[in-house]
Formats: C-alpha cells, structure tokens, sequence
C-alpha cells in the first residue's frame, strides 16, 4: 500500500472525527489532485437534513468548483467507508480516476460488498479500487458510534 495512501486517509479520518463529534455518522473524504487535497468533507445529513449529504457527494461538489470542471479527471477519493451505490454512482459520473476506502461496508457498500457500481462493465467509466487503508480505525470510528447509539460499552 502506498504510503501517501494512508497520510490521505488519516485525513479522511480527521474529516469523520469531526462528523462524530456533530453526531453525524462518522464518514469523512478527501480528493487529491495532483498530489494536493482539493476538497474534504464529512456527513452532514442531520445538519441539512439532506440525505444525499454524504461527506463523499459533499466533497465531490467541492472539488467539481475547484477544478471548475464536472469531471474530476486525475483524482483519487480517500473515504473511510466503502462508498454506497449513490456516491459510487457519483464517482463514476464524474470520472475520478481511483478510490480508496477504509473499511468496507457489508449492507450498502458499492464497490464490491454488496454492489459494484466503480467497476461494471455495464458503465462507461470504470474506478480503480483499494480498500483496507487504515481499516482498522475506520471501523473502529463506527463501531463508537453506533455502539453509543445503541447504548452499548465500547469494544
């Protein structure tokens, strides 16, 4: 695994830090961009009460102003959670290059747990995939939070 792989991600993980603070779910990304980060976001559903604010289409926004450009060529997406089927979706439509996630999401992750929308032939724009960078504390992050929302002990 690269090493700026996991410099990337540990700033997704600031990113879902503060969601979890907020008590949003803690997801956060960052896109890179010619080795610089040009957008970074965390969930912000609650907040806008918006169920389409995932830190992944906040972020996207984000980096499309940046770019000044809807395609998001030559970029990289660090998420601390597999993506689901609306921010993969997304991904693809603006044709970033690669994206690495944290840990994966066995009920709505879209790039390989339950769907994968980032490399289907069927589309016309395939996404190269890494998962398991810093998995680890990415499900740990969650596990907090909804540990806490359940009323358990943290394990």
């Amino acid at each position: 695994m690269p090493k700026l792989d996991k410099f990337y991600m540990s700033e997704a993980l600031k990113e879902a830090r503060i969601a979890l603070e907020k008590d949003e779910v803690p997801v956060g990304c960052v896109i890179v961009h010619e080795g610089r980060i040009i957008a970074k976001a965390h969930n912000q559903i609650k907040l806008l009460k918006d169920p389409t604010a995932h830190a992944e289409m906040i972020a996207i926004t984000q980096a499309a102003s940046h770019l000044q450009n809807e395609r998001l060529l030559k970029t990289t997406v660090y998420v601390t959670i597999e993506p689901c089927s609306m921010c993969a979706g997304a991904m693809v439509l603006g044709r970033v290059e690669r994206m690495v996630f944290g840990a994966p999401d066995p009920k709505t992750g879209a790039a390989g747990s339950v769907f994968d929308i980032t490399r289907s032939k069927k589309l016309n724009h395939r996404i190269e995939v890494t998962g398991g960078v810093l998995e680890g504390e990415c499900a740990d992050i969650m596990r907090e939070f909804f540990n806490k929302k359940r009323g358990r002990d943290i394990v």
